[in-house]
């Protein structure tokens, strides 16, 4: 059976490095993985979105609308903005962290009020994380993406030892540490 992850957010946010410590972990436990990277103005705060599909054998990345088993959103709006793609019981972990998107910054339009509570009316499972306190915690706000791995690794079967080893085996060096800082405190979140 395969499954599917989409890794949602706004460019510079680290979804990318995310959804590659997300792939090598999947291809370490022997799936066979795909994974597809829309970029669109990630160089701007522009929406990045990383599909994510592993199983027995996976014939492409490519995650329709309703397909999507999790959702890891980086900010709220883009939580909201790729909700449509979740399954029926699917969850969404969420970074409570708002990022204004261009028409916000330029006074065009205003921020949506209560993004998560107005999807936990639909009767989605979310997981609203304090992601960027949590990197914080561990050092550098820039860690946001690793806490909001080890939220969603602590949902899944693959051990903590696996996780910790692909961080360790991906991330460069210098990062090591506050990595897998992160990756514990969102672990290891109540």
């Amino acid at each position: 059976m395969t499954k599917a992850i989409m890794i949602v957010g706004v460019g510079g946010q680290g979804t990318l490095l995310a959804s590659r410590l997300l792939g090598n972990v999947l291809l370490f436990e022997g799936y066979d993985v795909k994974i597809s990277e829309v970029h669109g103005m990630s160089q701007r705060g522009g929406s990045v979105v990383t599909c994510v599909k592993f199983g027995k054998k996976v014939a492409s990345p490519i995650i329709e609308k309703g397909e999507a088993d999790i959702i890891l959103a980086f900010e709220q709006l883009e939580a909201a903005r790729w909700l449509p793609y979740l399954k029926k019981g699917g969850k969404i972990i969420v970074n409570t962290q708002c990022i204004d998107p261009m028409p916000v910054i330029t006074g065009a339009a205003k921020y949506p009020e209560n993004v998560i509570e107005t999807i936990k009316k639909l009767g989605v499972d979310v997981t609203p994380v304090d992601a960027l306190k949590l990197a914080l915690e561990a050092g550098n706000a820039k860690a946001v993406n690793v806490a909001l791995i080890g939220v969603m690794a602590k949902q899944t079967d693959i051990k903590y030892k696996v996780w910790t080893k692909i961080i360790k085996d991906t991330v460069p060096e210098k990062f090591k540490e506050l990595n897998l800082k992160a990756f514990e405190l969102g672990y290891n979140l109540k």
